[in-house]
């Protein structure tokens, strides 16, 4: 290896170790902020927080290493630029393409080397970090109810209420409680404008007092005919004070290394992914093709004639001149009604299309995301190496706010076309390429014009000419308000 190799890669090295740890830190406290909620007040030992803080930083490196590689790849050549470094080489008769050539080697091994991470690591640490999510969220279960959604946590019951609010985020406002203990479904409903929560330490219940509601109950029978069920009795009564004492043993002694939670697209290598994608389709083709076979028969297609029976018959086209009026208004009634019920169907069934259609996009979108997202450090590389040089400028600063800058879009569309995917609104190839598709071009563009020096860029006459605007506009603001 030439001596310029080494020095271009110990330019680049140091900037990138630099800037990975940094943003890699930046992540995982984000990330730990995010959850700050299912971690605050649940009496959980320096252990398994360091776990759970190993297994956050597992999650992050893979979205680290590209932001790192750009920045660095913009300090470093940058900085060359900066220094005068980069004329001199081009005065030797080194380009550009000859310069960077050792740092796209590394690149591409850094981009090979995130793949690996993304196809192995990953989804073990993803495993891990689900699975003792879900742990957390079973210790002190009162602590982890969410406002405005249906808690189902806590076995037997559904709580939902609005609002949670006092001293130590123990009362409740609006609560219904979905009583499911007895086994026979939802025939148990209590509602109260407030709720107070009170566990005492060590205490096998979670007591609810509610306050001003009311209790709702069907007493069902299910020994007689579903028709009969419908006339059954059912309670309610109004209360002032009504007391609820949940038990919570199940929670007290929490198995932290318990792993329930197996079924999630991010736990998966590429080959499991691909694998799991071909056997939801196969369910899910067979799902579509009974409810429309469904479908068919509901609305009695299976019936039609394969020929127009009033070419050989003294009928009518119009299919109601062939009745009489009150005839008419009973084909037009049973007509509306087929429809309606047909309709309904379909409306019942739509979430479940989408939902299972959004569940195989899911794993689609993981696959192709692990190989574009390591093919973006080749992109963002080719992006920071020419707009460093034609910058010139090293350091922290403009780098790091162009970087920054570029790395924002970059995701935006990243999450646009992932959620444009998950909608089945552009195929999952697309929606996880399309990020790096549209950067693509742009470093084509730079580099081509670094190439022939076509882009040198003053940023600090830039600079000078936006404070000599913004002073300008000050000063004549000034003079308007006088």
């Amino acid at each position: 290896m030439k001596i310029l190799d080494k020095y271009i890669l110990k330019s680049f090295l140091t900037p990138f170790i630099a800037t990975f740890f940094v943003v890699l830190f930046v992540l995982v406290m984000q990330a730990v902020w995010l959850r700050f909620d299912d971690l605050a007040g649940k009496g959980l030992n320096f252990v398994i927080l360091m776990k759970f803080v190993w297994y956050i930083t597992l999650i992050s490196v893979p979205t680290a290493i590209p932001i790192g590689i750009l920045l660095s790849s913009i300090m470093a050549i940058g900085e060359l630029g900066e220094n005068y470094e980069f004329a001199a080489a081009k005065s030797a008769g080194v380009s550009l393409q000859r310069l960077i050539k050792p740092l796209i080697i590394l690149v591409f091994f850094i981009g090979a080397f995130n793949f690996l991470f993304l196809n192995y690591v990953f989804p073990n640490a993803m495993f891990k970090t689900k699975n003792l999510i879900l742990n957390f969220k079973k210790t002190k279960p009162a602590l982890a109810l969410i406002p405005g959604t249906f808690n189902d946590e806590i076995p037997g019951f559904s709580i939902k209420f609005d609002e949670k609010f006092g001293e130590n985020d123990n009362q409740l406002r609006n609560v219904l409680i979905k009583d499911l203990s007895d086994g026979k479904g939802n025939i148990k409903d209590i509602t109260a404008k407030e709720g107070l929560i009170t566990t005492e330490e060590g205490s096998k219940y979670m007591t609810l007092i509610l306050k001003d509601g009311f209790y709702y109950e069907d007493h069902v029978n299910y020994s007689y005919p579903y028709n009969d069920r419908k006339n059954l009795p059912f309670s309610k009564a109004h209360f002032d004070t009504y007391t609820v004492n949940i038990d919570i043993s199940s929670f007290n002694n929490v198995d932290f290394d318990s792993e329930s939670l197996k079924e999630a697209h991010e736990m998966y290598s590429a080959a499991q992914l691909l694998v799991k994608a071909d056997s939801l389709k196969i369910k899910y083709d067979e799902y579509v093709l009974s409810r429309a076979d469904n479908f068919y028969q509901r609305i009695g297609a299976n019936k039609l004639y394969q020929r127009d029976s009033t070419i050989t018959s003294k009928l009518e086209p119009v299919i109601l001149n062939n009745f009489n009026s009150n005839e008419q208004l009973i084909v037009i009634e049973n007509a509306v009604q087929s429809s309606s019920r047909t309709l309904d169907n379909l409306k019942n069934v739509r979430d479940t299309f989408k939902n299972n259609r959004k569940a195989l996009n899911m794993f689609d979108i993981e696959f192709f995301n692990r190989i574009s997202f390591s093919f973006a450090c080749l992109v963002l590389f080719f992006i920071g190496a020419p707009l460093g040089s034609i910058i010139r400028k090293g350091g922290f600063g403009v780098p790091m706010v162009l970087g920054i800058t570029i790395f924002v879009v970059y995701f935006f569309i990243s999450t646009f076309g992932k959620n444009m995917a998950e909608e089945s609104s552009i195929p999952a190839f697309w929606g996880s390429w399309l990020s790096t598709l549209i950067l693509l071009p742009v470093g084509i563009f730079l580099t081509i014009r670094a190439t022939k020096d076509k882009g040198s860029i003053d940023i600090d006459l830039i600079i000078d000419k936006l404070v000599k605007y913004f002073n300008k506009f000050a000063r004549n603001k000034k003079s308007l308000n006088t």
